[in-house]
């Protein structure tokens, strides 16, 4: 296998490297509550994964062997099984950290421009 064949898997750990720092940075609880992110997740990237199985399935559109892994499911690589659960949970992180952070600059908690008087 070529390094090429890692393109999918590189973007997908480039997604969860610039959201799972959320985590601690902003005191996240997502992961603590496994029950209601699987149910995100499923309910997010269920849906579009099925809908993935059918374009594939009929043709209009297919995944590139040299950029992806050569193992499938379903017909699908791993990586785009993979796609549905790391794009919807790096939505879940950065949506949660919106909120922190204008929760903070709601309380005037540091980090909220202030106007000098």
């Amino acid at each position: 296998m070529s390094p090429q064949h890692w393109s999918y898997v590189g973007m997908l750990l480039f997604c969860l490297a610039g959201t799972l720092p959320l985590v601690p940075v902003f005191g996240l609880r997502v992961l603590r509550q496994p029950r209601r992110l699987l149910l995100t997740i499923v309910a997010a990237g269920g849906p579009f994964l099925v809908w993935d199985l059918y374009a594939t399935r009929a043709g209009h559109w297919w995944f590139d062997a040299a950029q992806t892994l050569p193992w499938r499911v379903a017909g699908l690589p791993l990586e785009e099984i993979a796609f549905f659960v790391v794009i919807p949970l790096a939505t879940v992180l950065t949506y949660e950290s919106v909120l922190v952070v204008q929760r903070r600059h709601r309380a005037g908690r540091p980090g909220e421009r202030r106007e000098v008087r």
